[in-house]
């Protein structure tokens, strides 16, 4: 549909979230970005403690465990060893 017209349908949420984000991302240089996100980690940061930094991190390492296999963890464990 051209833009400026309407539909009797209405916009989904997630339809919403994209053109919004696409509007933004147009808008925006990568600064911007950064600064937000450095913004959004020292929120987190401040909110949390070292327990759930933990936790986020053993659900994580289990979510990749059931998602690769031993021939990953050698690689990656190659690629840090060698830098």
């Amino acid at each position: 549909m051209a833009q400026g017209q309407t539909s009797e349908r209405k916009m989904s949420r997630e339809e919403a979230g994209r053109l919004g984000g696409k509007a933004t991302s147009r808008n925006h240089d990568r600064s911007f970005y950064q600064t937000i996100g450095k913004k959004g980690g020292e929120a987190t940061s401040d909110a949390h403690d070292a327990d759930f930094y933990k936790e986020i991190g053993r659900k994580g390492g289990e979510a990749t465990s059931e998602t690769h296999s031993k021939d990953f963890y050698r690689e990656i464990g190659r690629k840090g060893g060698s830098s």
